[in-house]
């Protein structure tokens, strides 16, 4: 082949004479993919001008319009190295994490052996702290060991109620007194209150091991006696005041009104003496209550009478004398029933609680069988007609199953009854669920006794053996159905919240239990203060409110606020609490309802954290929740071990340090609470932005990564901290020798007190 033709050679082509440095090209070029023609480049890589390419892509210019352009090899080059630089990245960012992890894993790895290396000698140092625990109950035993001799000493006659001699022959001497002026049986009163209430808080706060089972029997028998003679009393003492009912007419009405009452107890009574039709509705002025009596009662000797004792003595006395929780046989319980689900949904949990009811420990140590005795007062005639109507309705009821039974049918039989049974229990009040609140409301309507006549200078009265007697009121023999009701108007009290519209519930005395039948037509006044509702006869009725309005929380926390001082703040959906501590007592400093004090009668007042525990509850205001609370409220339920560990351990440091709620502490599960922390030696000597999240299970604490402003929870563990055993060692690290030294030198009582607010409000988990 002749130089300056274009033709093929055995290892490349060229041109004009030339020959590519590389061994094949055209004059003066190169082509770069090693094969062309004169300034030409072959997509394919073979090829000359205008012929086809053997690759069968196409002749000249006929490839991809990209690949023509000028510069168009060069980009892909660089899209190459791109990829190839983007993949060394990848593999260096992988290596790198890969390499971070391995670091983690071993720093964790030393961190969890320095934690095990520590954890024995940590827990003997905190058990030495915790012996301030044991010194509290030693002085509050030997305490109560001196009120005792105390009260020997005084000698001021009155009985110590846990001495059986005392209280038997107080309770003997005021039976057979016969006084019967109601304000001295108020007086009385007021005295065999406070015994009732020294022997349920000896019940709620006596430890088990200082207490034997013999003696906690017969403290609730106890109560019970105390408070059917405090009861028996009330009523010789309106049986006085009826019988001197002429001497009290009122001139407008002709007939008797008297309202008198002191701190406990209000006694509102009306006399029909005139028998006057007009004067069936009657409003007592000094207390706000009144009353609609159907005509049958204006036209007869009968009085009606509204006993409002602002103390519950109607309900069963577990109710009345709940101890701290006791969360260790709780969590225990909890996973015996729910060994999977912690969290299951309330309302399953509720049906459950309904359908199977236990009794509380309080109320299965009580005598075998005992029930409240009613000394003289019955109740009414109504309330047998409603029992005699109950056996009526029973026996044709049992005739009808009977019959199915005969025709083989045994299946709808045991349906039926569950049917009745279900009906029945709906009626019922769940007591865990709703609690009383105001005291109790006595509506009874009376038979009036023979009256005192004035007979010259002489005064005379006909005896009568028998006591206050019940007037036999039949609504079912009214021959209009309106003419049979009574409607009854009541003053609530100032000295409890009512959040929403009470529920209005009777007492049935043969069932034991509160209950909502036989109330209708309610109607609540919540700037008035008032309500009124119809009745089918005369019953004792209670205004109850939701256990858990202000449950769960929004917020709490705890900050020291001087030596042996602190604040306890709780925040929920309705109202603020504000809760001081100083030494071994704790004062409501204030509760805030839609940005207003109320309970101006509790706050101020000193008392022990059980006390004021049952006087908020009284008052409507419920922090404290009951045993099965979490059927109620969908929380989290902490593990016991993790909530009384830690309530221990914040209460050890709560001298130096503030503790407030964490959004994270329901992201952390059962096993784990997480919270708030910050040394707090001063009350202005912090920023709330110092806080930082710490998280415990009983046994490990750590300090936490995150913030609460991070995204999403993680339990990673800040980078400059390490595991400790407790949280006690675990601050420590952090903080100032200061701190430390007000911790170790704080008061065992105020720690005490400090530990029992926590547990009774749960705070770590109903919030």
């Amino acid at each position: 082949m002749s130089r300056g033709r274009s033709g093929r050679g055995r290892s490349g082509s060229g041109t004009a004479g030339e020959r590519d440095p590389a061994g094949i090209g055209t004059a003066g070029e190169r082509d770069p993919a090693g094969i062309g023609t004169a300034g030409e480049r072959d997509p394919a890589g073979i090829g000359t001008a205008g012929e086809r390419d053997p690759a069968g892509i196409g002749h000249r210019g006929m490839g991809p319009k990209s690949k023509n352009k000028p510069g168009g090899k060069k980009a892909e080059k660089k899209e190459e190295e791109v990829k190839l630089n983007e993949g060394d990245e990848a593999e260096r960012e992988e290596a790198a994490r890969l390499e971070k992890e391995r670091l983690e894993r071993e720093r964790m790895a030393r961190l969890e052996a320095k934690y095990q290396e520590q954890k024995e000698s940590e827990l003997g140092e905190l058990n030495s702290l915790e012996q301030k625990f044991l010194s509290a109950q030693q002085w509050k035993m030997e305490y109560r060991e001196h009120e005792k001799w105390e009260h020997y000493l005084s000698c001021d006659g009155i009985p110590d109620p846990t001495v059986p001699q005392e209280i038997n022959t107080f309770m003997s001497l005021w039976r057979e007194d016969q006084d019967e002026d109601v304000q001295l049986v108020m007086e009385k009163g007021e005295q065999v209150l406070n015994l009732i209430e020294k022997l349920q808080l000896l019940l709620m706060d006596t430890p088990p091991n200082e207490m034997t089972a013999k003696e906690a029997v017969q403290y609730q028998e106890s109560i019970l006696e105390l408070q059917d003679l405090l009861h028996q009393k009330y009523n010789e003492a309106t049986q006085h005041l009826l019988k001197t009912a002429s001497m009290y007419e009122d001139s407008e009405t002709g007939n008797m009104q008297a309202v008198i009452k002191d701190k406990n107890v209000t006694f509102c009574i009306w006399v029909n003496l005139r028998k006057k039709v007009r004067f069936k509705t009657h409003v007592f002025s000094d207390a706000q209550h009144g009353f609609d009596v159907p005509k049958s009662l204006v036209l007869n000797s009968a009085a009606v009478r509204i006993l409002h004792t602002r103390y519950d003595h109607v309900s069963p006395l577990w109710l009345q004398c709940q101890g701290l929780p006791d969360l260790e046989a709780l969590e225990s319980k909890e996973l015996a029933e729910h060994p999977k689900d912690n969290a299951e949904e309330p309302g399953e949990e509720e049906k459950k609680a309904r359908e199977e009811p236990s009794i509380p420990a309080e109320e299965e140590t009580c005598p075998a069988g005992r029930k409240r005795s009613v000394v003289s007062l019955k109740e009414t005639s109504n309330n047998m007609e409603d029992v005699n109507e109950t056996e009526e309705e029973t026996e044709k009821k049992s005739e009808i199953l009977d019959r199915s039974s005969q025709e083989g049918d045994p299946l709808a039989q045991e349906e039926t009854r569950d049917k009745e049974e279900a009906a029945a229990a709906a009626n019922f009040v769940d007591l865990q669920r709703l609690m009383p609140v105001g005291g109790v409301f006595h509506i009874d309507a009376l038979q009036l006794p023979p009256q005192v006549m004035e007979v010259n200078d002489w005064t005379m009265v006909e005896l009568v053996d028998v006591g206050l007697e019940v007037y036999p009121y039949s609504p079912e023999e009214a021959e209009d159905a309106t003419e049979s009701i009574i409607q009854i108007t009541l003053r609530l009290p100032d000295s409890v919240v009512y959040f929403d519209s009470p529920v209005v519930a009777r007492w049935d005395p043969e069932a034991q239990q509160w209950r909502t039948d036989g109330i209708s037509n309610i109607k609540y006044e919540a700037q008035e203060k008032s309500i009124t509702f119809v009745m089918g006869g005369f019953y004792t009725v209670a205004l109850l409110q939701d256990a858990h309005l202000n449950i769960p929380y929004k917020a709490w926390e705890l900050q020291p606020t001087g030596v042996d001082e602190a604040l306890l703040v709780v925040t929920t959906h309705l109202a603020t609490i504000q809760i001081q501590i100083k030494g071994n007592q704790c004062m409501l400093s204030a509760v805030v309802v839609e940005e207003k004090d109320v309970l101006s009668h509790i706050a101020g007042k000193w008392m022990s954290p059980l006390a004021l525990r049952a006087a908020l509850k009284r008052a409507g205001v419920n922090i404290f929740p009951g045993e099965y609370s979490h059927n109620y409220v969908p929380v989290t339920r902490k593990a016991a071990l993790a909530e009384v560990k830690a309530c221990q351990q914040m209460a050890l440091l709560a001298p130096a340090f503030a503790f407030a709620s964490s959004r994270w502490n329901g992201a952390a599960g059962p096993e784990h609470v997480v919270f708030k922390v910050r040394e707090h030696l001063e009350a202005d000597s912090v920023q709330d932005n110092n806080w930082s999240l710490y998280m415990f299970n009983g046994q490990k604490a750590q300090k936490l990564k995150i913030t609460e402003t991070s995204e999403a929870f993680s339990e990673e563990i800040e980078e400059d901290s390490e595991f400790h055993s407790t949280l006690y060692h675990l601050l420590k690290d952090f903080a100032s020798k200061a701190a430390m030294d007000k911790v170790e030198g704080a008061s065992c009582l105020f720690m005490d007190v400090v530990y029992q607010l926590l547990l009774t409000t749960r705070v770590l988990t109903y919030s």
